[in-house]
């Protein structure tokens, strides 16, 4: 009786704290859309929970526990005026004087390892001052959260790099670290029942990203069921989406969000059309080329026979002038015996 009970106690304590008492599920925003992300996580006022998230990713790596962060402007100028101007997702420093910059990517648009190292390096030199020895500039961390996949060599959804010696693997530098996690190989083991949010704290917190997910047009309440139940224990989880339900039921941020989710979704059907045209354009060159081919073929087979007819008439011109029988001729080249006896009346005029 006292565990029936204690569990009829828990499920009321439950009930009672609902994370979201005052919108939908369906009306939150996909935290993967790169607005959504920086106003939960890049804002001051949330400081608490982005360094929570960032130690659940950087624990992967050992490094030392952030105790607090302070963001940069996450905008750099070219040093000269053809230069590319990057603008980082998110970029904070913390009070070990290492930068973290987070970028999230809702498309895959094929030059992310590219397009990490480019931000890393001016994350990297930003730091430095005039008069500044290089011994003084400091680490900065990349961390890429992705909602596509991007490495077919392994199924793990956090994968993590440093510089290491070819032969031997010691490290080069702590300078350089880069973090790279795909949503989509995290969802598949969360349905394959892989993962256990209750005691990897990077899980919790990915899955908080990945229950949204608008590009299909799907909830996953299961996922939000898990982390509400989690929520009761963890307090900058139940933060976060006490903070996550007041931004998307603003309607100013709600605005710029479908506006920005539209021009994402709108590019990517732009990019699928582009690719279609390219496939289509592609085929038809390759039936195109086909078509050319056979034709080719069949006008060489067509010589062929014609110089293998030319062949067989020459030798029975040559028979019938030795004088063998029309029989014997058609017999020996295969030639039809008309054809033998048209042979032949020719030679006679």
């Amino acid at each position: 009786m006292e565990d029936r009970n204690e569990y009829t106690k828990r499920k009321q304590e439950i009930n009672r704290s609902k994370l979201l008492k005052r919108i939908p599920l369906e009306q939150l925003m996909d935290l993967k859309v790169d607005y959504a992300f920086k106003q939960l996580f890049g804002n001051e006022k949330n400081k608490d929970i982005t360094v929570v998230f960032l130690n659940a990713i950087l624990q992967k790596t050992g490094r030392n526990q952030i105790k607090d962060i302070s963001f940069m402007n996450t905008e750099f100028s070219g040093e000269y005026v053809d230069d590319k101007q990057s603008r980082l997702d998110l970029l904070v420093v913390t009070t070990a004087d290492e930068k973290i910059n987070v970028e999230i990517q809702f498309t895959n648009k094929y030059d992310m390892i590219k397009r990490s190292i480019y931000y890393w390096s001016k994350a990297y030199l930003s730091s430095q001052k005039k008069g500044m020895g290089y011994t003084e500039l400091r680490p900065v961390i990349s961390i890429n959260i992705l909602n596509f996949d991007l490495f077919s060599q392994t199924e793990r959804f956090h994968t993590s790099y440093h510089l290491y010696e070819d032969e031997d693997q010691f490290k080069l530098t702590n300078v350089m670290e880069f973090h790279f996690i795909e949503m989509s190989k995290l969802i598949k083991d969360w349905k394959d029942d892989k993962l256990d949010p209750w005691n990897d704290a990077l899980v919790r917190w990915l899955l908080l990203l990945g229950m949204v997910d608008s590009r299909n047009g799907k909830i996953y309440d299961d996922i939000y069921k898990e982390l509400e139940e989690m929520a009761l224990k963890d307090e900058s989880l139940r933060e976060a989406f006490h903070n996550w339900e007041g931004l998307s039921m603003e309607q100013e941020q709600r605005l710029v969000y479908e506006s920005r989710l539209k021009q994402i979704m709108d590019e990517e059907a732009a990019q699928r059309e582009a690719e279609l045209r390219v496939q289509h354009a592609e085929q038809k060159a390759e039936q195109k080329a086909k078509e050319a081919e056979q034709k080719a073929e069949q006008k060489a087979e067509q010589k062929a026979k014609e110089a293998e007819q030319k062949t067989k008439e020459t030798i029975a011109h040559r028979l019938l002038e030795k004088g063998l029988e029309i029989e014997l001729v058609s017999d020996s080249t295969g030639l039809l015996k008309n054809k033998v006896i048209d042979i032949q009346r020719g030679m006679q005029k």
